[in-house]
């Protein structure tokens, strides 16, 4: 796995959306599904709107690899899960997490920034590494 470059950051940290891509089991890729991303430091995370049954969700879950473009970059990825433990690195994590939503869509109004903060959503939680 590699590390994103400064300039990935920066581009997808200000794209307004992400669209997103799992593997097949054969190596495929599914169609891209358009999601809200933010950028936290040196990571890029998603959240699955309306819960862990989100079919895109699912299926990132189980291949744990696939494509993302935003902001002009088109890079091959791993889904890690970033759980929802109970220690204070965690917690803090999540909370800048939220906080990246609340900046970047809040605008948007609650009942849709909702679906993606909270204590509710940290299992739904994936950090993007680039893997190519």
């Amino acid at each position: 796995m590699t590390a994103w470059t400064p300039d990935e950051l920066t581009r997808i940290g200000r794209a307004e959306e992400l669209q997103v891509a799992s593997r097949r089991t054969d190596g495929t890729l599914r169609p891209f599904v358009t999601i809200w991303v933010v950028r936290v430091g040196d990571d890029i995370c998603v959240r699955s709107a309306y819960g862990p049954g989100n079919p895109w969700f699912v299926r990132a879950q189980a291949s744990g690899t696939g494509r993302i473009r935003a902001g002009g970059v088109e890079r091959d990825v791993a889904f890690v899960t970033l759980n929802a433990r109970a220690d204070a690195a965690d917690a803090d994590a999540h909370a800048a997490i939220d906080a990246a939503y609340h900046a970047k869509y809040d605008r948007y109004g609650p009942t849709i920034v909702n679906t993606v903060v909270g204590p509710l959503v940290t299992a739904t939680t994936l950090r993007l590494i680039p893997t190519d």
